[in-house]
């Protein structure tokens, strides 16, 4: 069996128990963002199981995309990255 080698932790685990490993992230081809594929971004962001860099590249975002995306995960919860939701948790 051959485990191919990868930089940093295979798995982290999180604050409310549940693990998260590399085989949850999105695709790196993915171009239907939900919010579920979002916030898991984040979270393996915020964990350090890929660095934010790495995040950016994988997924072809912006800085500025990243960081709205984290804003309203740790504002408003996982609710504020859905689309439909944007005008509710938006500042005047």
């Amino acid at each position: 069996m051959y485990i191919k080698k990868v930089e940093g932790p295979r798995a982290v685990n999180l604050d409310d128990g549940t693990v998260l490993t590399l085989a949850d992230l999105p695709p790196s081809d993915t171009r239907r963002w939900v919010a579920s594929r979002k916030a898991v971004v984040v979270q393996a962001v915020r964990a350090g199981l890929i660095s934010r860099k790495a995040a950016l590249e994988r997924y072809e975002l912006s800085d500025e995309e990243f960081d709205l995306w984290a804003k309203a995960v740790e504002t408003h919860g996982v609710e504020a990255l859905k689309v439909t939701a944007l005008q509710k948790y938006r500042q005047p």
